[in-house]
Order: structure tokens, then sequence, then C-alpha cells
């Protein structure tokens, strides 16, 4: 009996007071760097500190206040790691603005980032106050997917769709550039959680035994190979091999957390390979990166055009941070052209340091950790999935970027979240987090007192029971 109260008091925590201790210091991180590169970059402190720092601690202050009204159970550690990682990617992408005003090649993109985090952060609380259960979303499984679709053939209309850097994924709207695949990523983990919630028992019944390894039945490799097809689709018509990854890998994973079958991950690993080989052999974007990947250095001289130019640059700087970093404003990370965006983690790893890196990474598995937690404590089918959906898209995000540009896998061209510069993701990402937290205060939420209930029928009971007897 003590320990069942034990218990329940422990879900009734709401941890909000946590939640603001952890902004805190989250401010702390954002403003204080953003600080650093003024005093690094420019000897003094930047004379609008107050406005931005009161900038930064108005939108996560008052998304504090949002969560503690209309999600009071939620999880108190995501929201102060985002503010962590948004601030931290704003102070070091005004560090590069900064860089390119001294060689006279001005951009405000520091600026630019702050109104896309406001927009995130207002789209944020919108999902909240929208989306008050989050099962309501499985009514639009399918919806959700036919939407996910349109938003990746968009890219190939012509006149609206945009190349960018080899890869066509954006569209165009007047002054503005829109990457529509950070939102369809969003609506496949509903369409995927919705599907194998449907279909998981067919999907979960085992099929031929190979080396211990109970493999699906044939007839049901119709989704995973529909999937595997869209994938390859998109590396072939957008030259987008960090998308075409992502949602193979995406689908995969939920598949495999739906069914239990490990012989999902045997039959998508050999078709991830088939794939690979394939595009290695058929595509040349594809056979230039992995080239690219395994002889950076062959690559490098003007003669054979400088196409490894920026990751060969990334991996000068970070050896040249080495363990703590130049320090702000005594590195050259500029010195790689896309130093704000792709390789922002070259960037911090050339100024911050390996421990900063470190910290980083830190903090994402710290996003990924909460989110299966959630998983594992929600009630239902659904949440549970697209808990361990989004999850999978922060891990698997994280790694293709990071690993991209430390080199140990090809470059694939996704963002770091909250980090990069780019305001389609750090929009879709602040939407991820609200989705987030709406399930887990759903599963935080105490379930109905059995002391209450018993009470209640007792009470039920004895009218019953007057009425019989005034009979």
């Amino acid at each position: 009996m003590a320990q069942s109260s034990t218990l329940m008091g422990f879900v009734h925590r709401r941890r909000r007071g946590a939640e603001l201790f952890l902004l805190i210091l989250a401010l702390a991180v954002g403003i204080g760097a953003y600080a650093a590169v003024g005093i690094g970059v420019q000897g003094e402190v930047p004379p609008d500190i107050l406005a931005y720092g009161g900038w930064l601690a108005g939108l996560v202050i008052g998304a504090h206040i949002v969560i503690r009204l209309v999600a009071p159970y939620a999880d108190p550690v995501l929201l102060p790691v985002v503010a962590a990682l948004n601030g931290l990617g704003l102070a070091v992408i005004h560090r590069i603005d900064l860089a390119r005003e001294a060689a006279d090649k001005p951009h405000d993109f520091a600026q630019q980032q702050l109104i896309w985090m406001t927009l995130g952060v207002a789209l944020f609380v919108v999902t909240l106050l929208a989306i008050r259960d989050h099962r309501v979303l499985q009514r639009f499984t399918y919806t959700s997917g036919l939407a996910a679709i349109v938003l990746l053939l968009l890219p190939l209309m012509p006149g609206l769709g945009r190349t960018i850097n080899g890869a066509q994924i954006w569209i165009h709207l007047g002054p503005f550039s829109f990457q529509p695949g950070e939102v369809a990523k969003v609506l496949l983990v509903i369409a995927f959680a919705g599907y194998l919630v449907l279909h998981r028992d067919a999907l979960a019944l085992a099929g031929r035994r190979v080396l211990f390894v109970d493999l699906p039945r044939g007839r049901d490799l119709g989704p995973i190979l529909a999937m595997w097809l869209v994938s390859l689709g998109i590396l072939v018509f957008q030259h987008d091999l960090g998308s075409s990854l992502l949602f193979f890998g995406l689908f995969l994973i939920m598949l495999y957390v739906a069914t239990e079958r490990p012989g999902w991950l045997v039959v998508g690993g050999l078709m991830f390979i088939a794939g690979a080989a394939l595009a290695y052999f058929l595509f040349g974007h594809v056979r230039i990166r992995f080239d690219i990947w395994q002889h950076p250095f062959d690559f490098y001289t003007d003669e054979q055009g400088g196409k490894s130019f920026q990751p060969v640059e990334a991996k000068f700087g970070m050896g040249w941070g080495g363990l703590i970093g130049r320090g702000f404003g005594n590195g050259d990370p500029y010195r790689v052209p896309y130093a704000d965006s792709d390789f922002i983690v070259s960037s911090i790893g050339e100024e911050l340091g390996l421990t900063a890196v470190m910290a980083v990474l830190m903090m994402y598995g710290l996003i990924v950790e909460r989110a299966l937690r959630t998983s594992l404590i929600c009630r239902d089918a659904f949440g549970k999935l697209v808990a361990t959906g989004l999850a999978s898209v922060f891990a698997l995000q994280v790694f293709v970027v990071v690993g991209g540009v430390t080199g140990l896998i090809p470059l694939t061209g996704l963002t770091t979240p909250f980090l990069s510069y780019g305001g389609s993701s750090l929009v879709a990402n602040w939407v991820i987090i609200a989705l987030l937290l709406r399930i887990s205060d759903q599963a935080r939420r105490p379930l109905p007192s059995i002391s209450d209930d018993t009470a209640a029928m007792s009470t039920d009971d004895t009218q019953v029971v007057r009425l019989g007897v005034s009979s």
C-alpha cells in the first residue's frame, strides 16, 4: 500500500518549477553565448544584448506559461534543452554574420533566425492549444500520408520548385523559400503510426525462419517495399540523400517497434544495402559524395574542382579547435561556405572545442531519451508509436548530420535541429516538441483515483436503497 502511494505521488508531480529553473539555465547559455560573441569579435558586449535577451526570454517563458496552463504534466526537460540549443545556434550564426560583415559580405542571418524562432514558438503554442488529445490525430492517418506525398512532390513542379546546392527540395513563394520535406516528416510519423496500429497484428506474423531469425511473410512486404521505392524516388528525382535515408530509416524503426520482429530489421537492412549499391552505380551525385567521403584530399585541390573543400576545411577547423576550442572570435569557421547551416557543428567544434560538441550531442541525447521515455509510459499504442517516431527523427537526423561533418559517413545535406540556420527546419522541430509535450502530458497525467470511484459508486447505491425504502 505504501509503495502504491509512492508511485501515485510520483505520477502526480507536475515539475513545472523544475522546468522554470532549467529554463533560466538555458537562457544563461543562449544570452551568455551571444555576449561572448560580442566580446570575442568586437571587444565589447553587444549593445542590443538587453533587447535580444528580453526577446529570447519572452519567447521561452511564454512557452513555459502555456505549458503550465494547458499541459501541466508534460515532460519538464524537453523545453529547456531545446531553448539552450536554439540560443546557442543563434549565437553561432551571429558570430558567422560578424565575420562576413568584416569581409564586406554582410548578412543578417541571426536576425532572420530569431524571426523564424518566433514563428516556431507561435506554432508550438498553437499546437498545444489546438491538440488537447494526441489520439485525435489517428483519425487523419491517410490524410496525413496523402498530404506528406503532395508536399514531397511540390518541389518537382515547374515554376514552383527550386534547386539549391544540387538538391531540388525547395519551393519558392515570392521572396520566401520553404522546404516542404520538413513538414512532411511530421505528417509521415502520424501516418506511419496510424497505419501500424491498424495492421501490426498482420505485420507481426512470422514467416520463414533463417539463422534464428523469423523473417516476415512475403505477402506483408508491400509497405516496406513501397517506402523503399519512395525513398529511392526522393534520391533520384530530388537528389536528396539525407531525406531519403531519414524517411526509410524512420519507417523501419517504427515498423520494428510496432511488431517487435527483428526480421524486419534484417529485411530493411538488406534493402538499404541494395538501394545504396544501386544508387552508387547509377547516380553520379551519390558516387561523388561516396568518393569524397573515402578520399577527401583527392578532391581538395583546385585542379580537381575543390569538391571536398567544405568537409576538409571543417575537419581542419575542428582539429585546430582541439579539446576546449579557440574561443569566439579566435577561429576561422567562416572559411566553410555553409558554416551557419550544414556545417554549424564544425563551427562549434573550432571555436568551442570538442567539449562543446560533446555537450551538444548530450543535449540531443536527452531529447531522444525523454521522447522514448514518453513512449514507454504512454497508455495507447498510437501515442507510443508517434513518440517513438519523433524520437527517431531527431536521432537519425543528428547522426546523419554529425556523422557527415566528422567523416563517419558520407555527407547528406540535412540540417542540425535547432542549431542550423533554416526557417522550415526550425519551425517543424518546434512543432515536433509540442507534440511530444502533448503526448507526455497525457501519459504522465494521473489516472482517476479508485477510492474516488468507489465512493461515488457507494453514494449511488445508497441513493438507490433510500429510493427503494421510500417507495
